[in-house]
């Protein structure tokens, strides 16, 4: 398709689409002439995973640069590649490894992982910004009088474990790994807040079969 024709079906400005080029967040056309060039359908859906990232994930545009190399960083392995263009994604503010609460949390963060026999998480561990951010929220929700132990954490590990694997044989029926981290980007962006309704969802179901309704 030409310029006009990918600005026609992902409805981005034409202006819009020339800067995310400029940018080096979309891949260049394929030359055709010396003035036009070729765009395919790998363009489109890229194009809207940017548009995801920036208009949903509000995130800079340096931000989703970041993630998009390692995305298209065809040198690692499916799994790496994987995780490096997740651990890329805006994460809340670092915990303080140093702080009481931030090392209690860990220990039950640890003992969880132990517990549940997920040694791949537990190897990497600090290392890994997701595991630093459940850290950190579990030491927020500690110092406020909420605590969360490891038997407490484990339940929800369970029932994520099995979303994940979910997640994982859908993007296993996607063509490639850019297109099948693409898509787990886009998730992450898109997808978890369908997860966080669903999640409330239940919870007013459970609670007006638990309780009854109430006038």
């Amino acid at each position: 398709m030409r310029l006009a024709d990918l600005s026609e079906q992902s409805q981005v400005s034409l202006a819009t689409i020339k800067y995310y080029l400029r940018e080096g967040l979309l891949a260049p056309g394929r030359r055709i002439n010396a003035t036009q060039a070729e765009y395919d359908a790998s363009h489109l859906r890229r194009l809207r995973l940017v548009r995801a990232m920036i208009q949903v994930g509000r995130m800079p545009v340096a931000t989703v640069r970041e993630v998009l190399a390692q995305v298209d960083d065809a040198s690692l392995g499916r799994t790496t590649r994987l995780g490096a263009a997740l651990w890329a994604l805006p994460r809340a503010a670092e915990p303080e490894p140093d702080d009481p609460d931030v090392a209690a949390a860990r220990e039950e963060v640890d003992r969880m992982l132990a517990e549940l026999g997920w040694s791949d998480a537990a190897q990497i561990g600090w290392l890994s910004p997701v595991y630093r951010e459940l850290v950190a929220s579990v030491a927020s929700l500690h110092r406020l009088g909420y605590p969360l132990d490891a038997a407490d954490l484990a339940p929800y590990a369970l029932q994520m474990e099995q979303t994940a694997i979910h997640d994982l044989d859908r993007l296993e029926r996607l063509h490639g790994p850019v297109e099948q981290v693409e898509s787990a980007v886009a998730s992450a962006v898109l997808f978890e807040p369908v997860l966080l309704s669903l999640r409330r969802l239940a919870q007013e179901q459970q609670a007006a079969r638990r309780f009854g309704l109430e006038d």
